[in-house]
């Protein structure tokens, strides 16, 4: 399995226990990623260690938060949807990489998870 298939697979496996989503934000929100596909992706991660990182990482005042899972999938995931934004899942590394599904997929696998 690759660096990013564990961490994806790490991310359902954390979120599915813990019940919470990891974010990174700053005063004007959450950054965002544009891929060479043209799509632009929004990050979580599953712990606030990974998330604590990511913002050390990226800089600017940026500061790590959570929300319940549940919130997460009504909320975020459909707003997400609606502006056509993939959601990142668990990057890590000195860039920051990792994989990116539609908030579609990541509520399918959260369902087959359960």
């Amino acid at each position: 399995m690759s660096q990013s298939g564990s961490q994806a697979a790490a991310f359902f496996r954390d979120v599915r226990q813990s019940r919470v989503v990891w974010l990174v934000r700053g005063d004007d929100g959450s950054p965002t990623h544009l891929s060479g596909n043209g799509t632009r992706s929004l990050p979580f991660w599953s712990t606030s260690a990974r998330a604590q990182k990511a913002a050390k990482i990226w800089g600017y005042g940026l500061r790590v938060g959570s929300m319940p899972l549940d919130t997460w999938c009504e909320s975020v995931l459909p707003d997400a949807a609606r502006d056509g934004l993939g959601i990142g899942i668990n990057w890590s590394g000195p860039r920051l990489v990792g994989w990116s599904f539609t908030p579609m997929e990541v509520l399918n696998r959260l369902a087959a998870a359960d």
